[in-house]
């Protein structure tokens, strides 16, 4: 699947600290540590609509992981899926009358654009769950062959599950007791009610077709791959097990990631699948977290549409820490496209007072588990010094572009 245009980095003198993030499996913050290569594995959308402001603030998240890496001197090896064939991609082709295929395409296309406008840095591998489907099919063989899953005796429908107990480790990751996780695979996506199954929170892994359904084929007879198997032979193919993060939205703790490194685990027998486990946390409007079920979303298509300029909204997103939930309000729009004048003023200045220890707190507090919000505070204030009381280094506005540009992503040019 093709992914959306590179974005051109400057190079900014000097090198921050090494970056820590929290962990949601360890529930502290901790270094990460990678190779010359550092591996990231984000979550990526299920094309049933267009993206919204919750899925921008966790793309966001962590492409400024991915920015200081690269600012660090690393290599990025940064893979997302797309959940190309799903049943809310199915349920709203269906409520909307068109083919399901259009639909996803259409809605894929239009978050490349979203991505592209908003200068988030695109993955190297951009892997849609129709392209993986002979992955999915050969990690379930390996899964059932070796008594990690199971086929359920049913002579319409035989599904493949995933045994809960196949590894001993099974719920390190969100650390949740037994009720809330039967509470969360019930409102996401899972099925504990299903005959058959050996387990309630047993997880899916094929599919077996339904009448109407989209169905490929496969030795446990056709069908399509479940949820979090899609996610865990992408990554295992492309980074392999123990790469360096895997990141999305705080809802998908469970049962999604804990479901998808369980999966590698029990194929590879490693420890952990990921050595860091980031979540985001929610977007809401109205005091309520953004969601289809809601009606409340606020998409960044609208936005722009509307004349918002994208770094603006990257600028309001960025305005809170990115574990908080927080609202979307006309205030943080007004409040954002605030500093954003600002910032290009003092960017536009002929020269101001040196600006090296202003990109060094820069720096700092984004390695500090991306605290933004110090981060947005501390370059405010040498942008309003500036603009009061100009200065006579002339190669300091440009270094206040350039690291705004490499490190938040933010073009003041």
């Amino acid at each position: 699947m093709q992914s959306w245009s590179d974005v051109a980095i400057p190079s900014v003198p000097g090198q921050g600290p090494p970056l820590r993030l929290f962990d949601t499996a360890d529930r502290a913050v901790r270094p990460v540590t990678p190779g010359g290569t550092a591996t990231m594995y984000v979550c990526g959308i299920t094309p049933y609509d267009a993206t919204h402001l919750g899925h921008a603030a966790t793309y966001l998240t962590f492409d400024l992981v991915n920015r200081i890496w690269r600012d660090a001197g690393h290599d990025v090896h940064y893979v997302q899926n797309v959940t190309d064939v799903d049943d809310p991609l199915f349920e709203r082709a269906e409520r909307d009358g068109e083919d399901w295929v259009v639909l996803g395409m259409r809605e894929t296309a239009l978050f490349r654009e979203d991505m592209e406008a908003l200068r988030v840095l695109p993955p190297r591998d951009y892997i849609g769950a129709v392209e993986s489907v002979n992955e999915v099919v050969e990690l379930v063989e390996k899964l059932v062959a070796s008594g990690a899953a199971y086929i359920v005796d049913d002579a319409e429908y035989p599904d493949v599950y995933f045994r809960t107990d196949a590894t001993e480790q099974f719920g390190y990751e969100s650390g949740y007791d037994h009720d809330t996780m039967m509470r969360f695979f019930a409102e996401r996506g899972g099925d504990p009610e299903r005959p058959g199954k050996r387990d309630p929170l047993d997880a899916l892994l094929w599919r077996a077709e339904r009448p109407g359904e989209p169905a490929w084929p496969s030795p446990f007879g056709d069908g399509r791959p479940g949820w979090h198997i899609e996610c865990a032979a992408i990554a295992l193919n492309r980074i392999g097990s123990g790469f360096d993060v895997q990141g999305g939205g705080s809802d998908l703790i469970f049962p999604h990631h804990e479901y998808s490194a369980a999966h590698a685990e029990a194929v590879t027998g490693d420890r952990r699948f990921a050595r860091h486990y980031v979540h985001t946390g929610m977007i809401g409007l109205d005091g309520e977290k953004m969601s289809k079920s809601r009606g409340n979303l606020v998409f960044v298509s609208k936005l722009r549409g509307e004349g918002v300029d994208p770094a603006s909204i990257r600028l309001g997103l960025l305005s809170g820490h990115y574990r908080v939930d927080r609202p979307w309000t006309s205030e943080v729009l007004a409040a954002a496209e605030a500093r954003l004048a600002l910032w290009k003023q003092a960017a536009a200045l002929p020269s101001a007072s040196s600006a090296e220890d202003t990109v060094a707190r820069l720096r700092q507090h984004l390695a500090d588990d991306l605290d933004t919000p110090k981060a947005l505070d501390a370059l405010d204030g040498w942008a309003r010094f500036a603009v009061e009381r100009g200065g006579d280094d002339a190669a300091a506005p440009g270094l206040f572009a350039d690291a705004v540009d490499a490190l938040l992503g933010v073009n003041l040019r």
